[in-house]
């Protein structure tokens, strides 16, 4: 059996899930450390009764996200996928996230706090680094009517009165499995070796392959 395995250390901690046909194991660990990658992919592996050469396909998130999370993340898929026995996909964190609306990626948007003041929004398949206001008049002057958020954005008053004057459902970014991202697999150019871009502006250069 082949098995796909999904790795996201763009966020808190580590999430990772291992699935193949009606198979799934995942594990989220808000507190876990990039040292444990290995450990928690033979606990995976071992649930479902596979080895790491069942593994065939690697999606990992390349950010925006913490620097070191970024980095430990897609160096541990790197070098899984090194020997080309399988094939890596980088992704970015709010591509992935986007899945998460269950509707088709241009109808949703993507809304995630960088710093004080600045948020990460994904919206009509295109990413931007920008201010509360322009994420408010973006979001205005759209027609989505989903929106994948976290906490942050939830008691942020000017993005919460800009999804309920607009009628935008929230879908809070933890809320849901990692198997959703699956999709991704089929719409997404595999690459042997993807290059994270950690840090802004870099991010939103093309992903050198």
């Amino acid at each position: 059996m082949n098995y796909n395995l999904i790795v996201d250390t763009s966020r808190k901690g580590i999430s990772m899930a291992l699935s193949a046909d009606s198979v799934y194991e995942e594990m989220v660990d808000p507190s876990a450390k990039g040292e444990i990658l290995s450990a928690s992919l033979d606990n995976l592996l071992a649930k479902v009764g596979a080895t790491l050469d069942d593994v065939k396909r690697v999606m990992v998130t390349v950010g925006p996200g913490s620097f070191s999370g970024l980095r430990t993340g897609v160096a541990f898929c790197q070098g899984l996928c090194f020997s080309g026995k399988r094939n890596l996909y980088g992704v970015t964190t709010l591509q992935a996230l986007a899945c998460f609306a269950g509707v088709p990626d241009e109808s949703v948007a993507v809304v995630i706090r960088a710093r004080n003041g600045f948020w990460y929004l994904r919206l009509n398949n295109e990413e931007s680094f920008i201010e509360t206001a322009d994420v408010v008049a973006r979001l205005q002057a759209s027609s989505v009517k989903n929106a994948v958020v976290d906490a942050a954005a939830l008691t942020d008053e000017a993005l919460v009165a800009v999804f309920k004057d607009k009628g935008i459902a929230t879908t809070l970014d933890t809320d849901k499995k990692l198997n959703m991202w699956s999709p991704l697999f089929d719409t997404v150019k595999p690459s042997l070796i993807q290059e994270a871009n950690y840090i802004q502006p870099s991010y939103f250069e093309k992903l050198k392959v």
